[in-house]
């Protein structure tokens, strides 16, 4: 039977996010936890990009980069953990048809941009640890440009035409999603329409945003490992195998839970871990991304350290000269 004979014809006017009101016992628990990741991942990623903004020494194309991951992973976390948290607060989970997409299209968007914002990051490291003498030449400053607006212009073109494909489906019943957020997998699991074209073309674009940048961020960890074992010191070695190894766990989470929910046959025990993966690249990594790729760089914990002493001097003479002016009143 076809999909649209299936249900009524009723056209879907918000859907019903269940999200974790599957577990009513622990919503209070959830919102602290999810809170606090939250709390963690806005503060981290704010502090990291202004840091990197107003400090001239850091106006490097790693940190460059490392700028441009903080601020996305800050607009990236934020299209999807407010919606969770006010489930959890209020108990509502609908959400309207057209917020459902645009929620679609800025999460697809920002992950498209991601991916290929971190295999441009890999290649930045290979060319400083592979090939130290040309760094300066090969990463200028219109390079690191280009590589940026590349990774933001592919996020968008590929959520346009997802978001697309997706939206003109119809939806006529039943409009409960079974997920946090608007995904389009569970989208096209209610959707009344032959969606074999739309998951085709969505597998297409999967791939295109996830393996490209996987394959090439892979490579370019291979050649460093490969000029690392040619350091004569054991403790050099020790110090770039505990950096790299760092970047390749976040790198390896992101890029696999992607490929397992996006690019993988759905089995059924696929699509009943789907909603565990999706914490992962949507909640976790946001949070542990910038702070894996800043805090071991002692140049980066160096100008924390001194922009945090600035704001603790300027606090304490704005306080100076607030008990002086309350004196004087």
């Amino acid at each position: 039977m076809a999909k649209k004979d299936m249900y009524n014809q009723t056209r879907v006017t918000e859907f019903v996010l269940i999200g974790f009101k599957t577990l009513p016992e622990k919503q209070h628990l959830l919102f602290g936890v999810f809170f606090t990741i939250y709390l963690v991942t806005m503060v981290g990623n704010i502090l990291i990009a202004s840091v990197v903004l107003v400090n001239p020494h850091l106006h490097k194309p790693m940190y460059f980069f490392l700028g441009n991951l903080s601020f996305l992973e800050t607009c990236y976390t934020s299209t999807v953990l407010p919606r969770i948290l006010a489930s959890f607060i209020s108990d509502y989970h609908e959400i309207s048809f057209n917020g459902c997409f645009i929620q679609f299209y800025f999460f697809a968007f920002l992950a498209g941009a991601e991916s290929y914002l971190l295999s441009a990051m890999s290649y930045d490291r290979y060319v400083a640890i592979c090939k130290p003498l040309h760094y300066v030449t090969l990463m200028n400053n219109k390079l690191c440009v280009r590589l940026s607006v590349a990774s933001w212009m592919i996020g968008i073109v590929a959520s346009m035409f997802t978001t697309t494909f997706a939206s003109q489906l119809n939806y006529c019943g039943p409009n409960e999603i079974d997920h946090f957020f608007c995904d389009f997998a569970p989208l096209l699991m209610l959707s009344c329409s032959d969606t074999q074209e739309t998951e085709i073309v969505m597998t297409i674009l999967g791939s295109a945003c996830t393996m490209p940048p996987l394959l090439f961020t892979l490579a370019s960890y291979g050649c460093i490992i490969v000029t690392i074992l040619r350091i004569p010191s054991n403790s050099g070695r020790s110090k770039a195998f505990s950096t790299c190894s760092s970047h390749l766990i976040v790198v390896s989470i992101f890029y696999g839970t992607l490929i397992i929910v996006y690019i993988l046959p759905k089995s059924e025990e696929l699509r009943a871990l789907n909603k565990v993966f999706s914490v992962f690249y949507t909640i976790l990594t946001p949070m542990i991304n910038p702070f894996i790729y800043s805090l071991r760089n002692r140049e980066f914990k160096e100008a924390l350290r001194k922009a945090m002493n600035k704001l603790v001097s300027y606090s304490r003479v704005h306080r100076i000269q607030l008990q002086c002016t309350m004196t004087h009143m």
